[in-house]
């Protein structure tokens, strides 16, 4: 298994809003990582406020396995949880979960859109409505998407692209597996234009 990126942590011994506070001041951010072993306590940590914070910024932060380093021994965790201050948009705390090559994770995966300048209901004058930027899948660390690509060169105005129409990893699945659930759809400007569209080439279902 491999990490997107490396953390250097430091172990931290106060609990509790003033230990908190105190490591802020110090451009650290206490994290929790809760350990893959139920049985066993949750890891109080310390990170670097610029770090935890650089990586969060590029985005898809949680579905990207790291590796934390601490007292000169490593392992691996998906980020859970951040908090940001209201105010400031700092971040004041994280969560991250232990895993190893045998975790079944839940992740939410971006969604990204190709071909949209070649789509062919966008050029007839369609919006492209975007249902769910993101979509949550069952996985193993090994096999994270780093984003669901769909590929809109065929479709036209009044298609809708479902969770089905997108071709997953082996070993990768909905989260949502009740219904055949709405990723986008391309919505005309009314009225005849719509019915020619939507006759020329059948809504997807």
């Amino acid at each position: 298994m491999e990490a997107a990126v490396a953390f250097d942590a430091q172990a931290r011994q106060a609990s509790g809003k003033g230990g908190a506070r105190e490591l802020r001041r110090e451009k650290l951010v206490p994290v929790v990582v809760y350990n893959k072993d139920k049985a066993k306590e949750n890891i109080c940590l310390s990170l670097s406020e610029k770090e935890i914070t650089r990586e969060y910024l590029r985005g898809g932060f949680f579905s990207k396995i790291v590796s934390v380093n601490v007292d000169g021994k490593s392992f691996f965790a998906l980020p859970k949880d951040i908090q940001l201050h209201p105010v400031t948009d700092r971040i004041e705390h994280a969560d991250f979960i232990q895993v190893d090559a045998k975790s079944v994770l839940r992740v939410k995966v971006p969604v990204r859109f190709k071909n949209q300048d070649r789509c062919l209901g966008l050029k007839r004058g369609g919006v492209l409505n975007i249902v769910r930027h993101e979509v949550e899948l069952f996985c193993s660390p090994n096999v994270i998407p780093r984003a669901l690509e769909i590929d809109l060169v065929n479709n036209n105005i009044g298609d809708s692209i479902h969770i089905s129409h997108v071709t997953l990893p082996e070993g990768v699945r909905p989260a949502i597996s009740s219904r055949d659930f709405t990723i986008a759809t391309i919505a005309g400007r009314g009225g005849s234009e719509d019915k020619e569209a939507a006759a020329a080439t059948p809504a997807k279902k």
